[in-house]
């Protein structure tokens, strides 16, 4: 006797009393009564499927290939030809896949050619970031060296008392350091990473600049109110220029032909002729100026003022204020809010000014001399250098002792670096 059963679809599936109904077993009724078979079965997520004989689920496959079925399922007309066609069709369409992916397939030699372009090319590519950058940590008394390329300190250089000024030679192969409470400018052997060498300073040397061709120092010595003059190549001292109460800030014009020097107490930047060394001109700017720097085209010097709390544009030419830049940061008091160091893009559009315990670096529209936006950064930014592809600023954020990176396009923090104690000057190596 036959069993009947129902499947979800409704229709009757047929098995022998104490078996189980599989799958390919599936029949349908017609109104007339007659059993027929049903030459595909509902498979997976409503797709169609035929059963072939042999498989594991399969009818036929209960039956020896050499003796015929009894009761042969009628198949509809022309089944049989259709699934050949099809199947023929299947056949052929995956013989063309496979013969278009055999051509897509590159030789061995082909292969290896199309590797050696893709070094080639990325070998012709700098990578924006790939410079080294050394910070001068104040209190601690170190070094930083950061890889731009992965962000991340690779050493750290003991060097001597309150470390801030700090750049490369011109040719790139030192780094100078100046050691306050050591009365000394140290020279770091940039490859070696340790120091070789001292130049003569006055006492409490603190910023410096050097001529494009990097024959002459320029350095201010706080303590004594006077600029000293170093010969490079020599390493000796060859002069002074007396200055106003507490020199600090030291920036050379793109021509080279006067040099700045800002004195804190004394509130100027003083024009000093460098063919004569003599103060051509003092310009009064806001309390304690602590830097300045020039546009590329020497069209412009912007002079910060800590305690002032704003950045005097001047005329060089003219060697007078033609106006200021002012900050208002939202939520802090005006005192908070004290500019120190100063970085201009090449082209002079932008520029950007270190608001020391405010926390932010202000973006200042070069030409217009407004502030874009603030970008919030460490505690008591500093000093700032950019990369020399200027994709990136990097600023010394003396009190949370680390560096925030800035992404110049883009006029966002996108990453902080842990330094030394106290993190004060950066300088990033030229390629």
């Amino acid at each position: 006797m036959l069993m009947k059963m129902r499947s979800p679809t409704g229709r009757i599936l047929k098995a022998a009393p104490g078996s189980k109904p599989r799958p390919c077993e599936e029949t349908t009724v017609d109104t007339a009564g007659a059993v027929q078979a049903s030459p595909r079965v509902r498979g997976e997520a409503g797709l169609h499927r035929r059963c072939n004989p042999g498989e594991r689920d399969s009818p036929l496959g209960l039956v020896p290939a050499a003796a015929p079925h009894p009761n042969p399922l009628p198949v509809k007309d022309g089944e049989r030809e259709r699934t050949a066609d099809a199947a023929t069709g299947r056949l052929h369409l995956t013989r063309g896949r496979i013969g278009k992916l055999r051509d897509q397939i590159p030789t061995r030699a082909a292969f290896a050619a199309l590797l050696l372009s893709a070094a080639l090319s990325l070998a012709t590519i700098t990578p924006a970031s790939a410079y080294v950058a050394f910070v001068s940590n104040e209190k601690g008394n170190t070094v930083s060296v950061i890889d731009t390329d992965s962000w991340t300190v690779t050493k750290t250089i003991k060097v001597g008392q309150r470390p801030r000024g700090i750049a490369f030679t011109r040719d790139g192969k030192f780094v100078m350091v100046a050691v306050g409470d050591d009365d000394t400018i140290q020279l770091i052997d940039a490859k070696k990473m340790e120091i070789v060498d001292t130049l003569p300073s006055g006492p409490d040397p603190e910023l410096f600049a050097q001529d494009a061709q990097g024959k002459t120092l320029y350095v201010a010595n706080e303590n004594d109110n006077t600029v000293t003059v170093l010969d490079l190549e020599k390493r000796v001292r060859i002069g002074d220029v007396q200055v106003g109460v507490e020199p600090e800030g030291m920036m050379l014009s793109p021509d080279g032909k006067i040099l700045i020097c800002t004195s804190e107490t004394t509130n100027m930047a003083h024009f000093i002729d460098t063919a004569t060394r003599k103060i051509v001109a003092n310009v009064l700017v806001d309390a304690r100026p602590r830097y300045a720097e020039f546009k590329s085209d020497g069209s412009e010097l912007w002079v910060s003022a800590e305690i002032g709390g704003t950045v005097s544009i001047i005329d060089p030419a003219k060697r007078e204020v033609t106006g200021k830049i002012k900050f208002a940061v939202p939520g802090l008091r005006s005192e908070a809010i004290q500019p120190v160091g100063i970085s201009l893009t090449k082209d002079g559009k932008t520029g950007f000014v270190a608001l020391g315990p405010a926390n932010r670096v202000a973006v200042v529209d070069g030409t217009t001399h407004e502030v874009k936006k603030y970008l919030l950064v460490g505690q008591r930014v500093w000093h700032m250098e950019f990369t020399p592809d200027e994709k990136y600023l990097l600023v010394t954020n003396g009190v949370s002792n680390d560096v925030s990176v800035i992404d110049v396009a883009a006029q966002k923090v996108i990453k902080t670096i842990q330094v030394g104690e106290l993190p004060w000057g950066i300088t990033i190596a030229q390629p």
